[in-house]
């Protein structure tokens, strides 16, 4: 069912979604050749309990780590490890979630590891617009699905794929609440979009259109050729006037800071 958000609690979903996406951008930062992945869940999971916030996904249906660390051809929930060293030329995937006041946020990019080739630049480029055109459509009156289809319809006009696997979902006093946003489909269809809706909108795009795989650790997801893949997400809450990313624009913000 899905559940609408008082004004209230979307002030305080504001204030987690602001507060996480500050964190996981100053672990975004640290993505250099040499770091491991570990190394950036400490980190994170560090400034995460100093905030007053604990871990969303430490834990969470038995996921090992407070941060998922994906590399080149790993979709998403990469679980952290010591001997995972970066390298010049990795693209690495983030994605961190907190809860503070019984509330969620989530939140997700991926960002180049020194430099990386011009087709994963342009992968990246593309998954993040796929993210800004699905949060366009976010709308009072709209449907679930034509957030879904916004996204299928850029990421297939630039030459990539969407991982049809898994999907973004609403967000509040759970960490998976009900809509569910795949990531193609066509639109009009599902539920409607009303004043209050809260959702993570989530966004995977990959270089090939075969079916993702999960590794023997349970979680790792990997596109099916080896093949890259790129993952974006921001919390857009829908007002009366218009789509509000709660979490302020996380990748823009990485290159503020970045520059």
């Amino acid at each position: 069912m899905v559940k609408l958000k008082s004004d209230q609690e979307i002030a305080t979903l504001r204030e987690n979604a602001e507060l996480l996406s500050e964190i996981l951008v100053q672990v975004a930062l640290l993505a250099e050749p040499g770091v491991t992945t570990k190394h950036l869940d400490r980190l994170a999971e560090q400034w995460i309990r100093e905030a007053g916030a604990e871990p969303a996904f430490l834990g969470y249906r038995g996921y090992p780590a407070s941060l998922c660390a994906s590399v080149d051809e790993e979709i998403l929930h990469g679980i952290p490890s010591d001997t995972r060293e970066l390298a010049e030329g990795n693209i690495l995937s983030l994605d961190l979630g907190l809860v503070r006041k019984g509330y969620y946020a989530d939140a997700a990019l991926t960002v180049s590891v020194g430099e990386t080739d011009p087709e994963a630049e342009r992968l990246m480029a593309v998954t993040h617009g796929a993210l800004q055109e699905a949060i366009a459509a976010a709308k009072i009156g709209g449907r679930v699905s034509d957030l879904a289809h916004a996204i299928d319809t850029y990421v297939r006009s630039h030459g990539f794929y969407v991982v049809r696997e898994f999907v973004g979902h609403g967000i509040g006093k759970e960490l998976h609440e009900d809509p569910q946003i795949p990531n193609f489909g066509p639109p009009g269809q599902g539920a409607k979009l009303a004043e209050g809706l809260v959702v993570a909108v989530e966004v995977m795009a990959k270089a090939d259109d075969e079916p993702a795989d999960i590794r023997d650790d349970g979680w790792t997801a990997v596109t099916g050729s080896g093949s890259l893949s790129a993952h974006y997400e921001e919390m857009v809450a829908v007002t009366v006037n218009g789509p509000e990313i709660l979490t302020r624009g996380v990748w823009e913000e990485y290159w503020r800071k970045k520059m």
